[in-house]
């Protein structure tokens, strides 16, 4: 019996010492994209070149579009903890349906996103469709 009380002692101070580990190292914790600040930061870590003029951002933040004074659009994601961002290049596509704007960066291993953008979605559609 003191062997296994020994043992769970040792296990239950092993999970606790890991758990707060997790907190001090700041793991594990979703990154939702905060404000457009934070998105333009975001967008500019990925790409040094990307001066983003214009933001929208996913309501849930877990997403934004960014467009430079250039003509290029940004689409810029959650990826776990981090982020990812795609300037979309020829064949992006993007598409409304059921208040959700999902854009296609024509990148397989980027995949599509689905973006919550409320009234912004249809300027943004349009954008990336090349009519803006």
């Amino acid at each position: 019996m003191p062997d296994q009380l020994l043992q769970f002692g040792g296990s239950l101070l092993s999970v606790v010492l890991l758990v707060w580990l997790v907190r001090r190292l700041d793991l594990g914790r979703d990154r939702a994209i905060r404000d457009a600040d934070d998105a333009r930061r975001l967008a500019q870590e990925a790409d040094h070149s990307f001066q983003p003029v214009d933001t929208a951002l996913d309501r849930t933040g877990h997403a934004a579009l960014l467009a430079d004074d250039d003509g290029r659009i940004m689409l810029l994601r959650t990826h776990g903890t981090h982020h990812a961002a795609r300037v979309l290049a020829a064949g992006a596509a993007a598409e409304r349906r059921d208040g959700l704007l999902t854009v296609d960066p024509a990148d397989r291993r980027f995949g599509k996103v689905a973006l919550d953008l409320g009234e912004d979605a249809a300027s943004w559609e349009r954008r990336i469709g090349g009519a803006d």
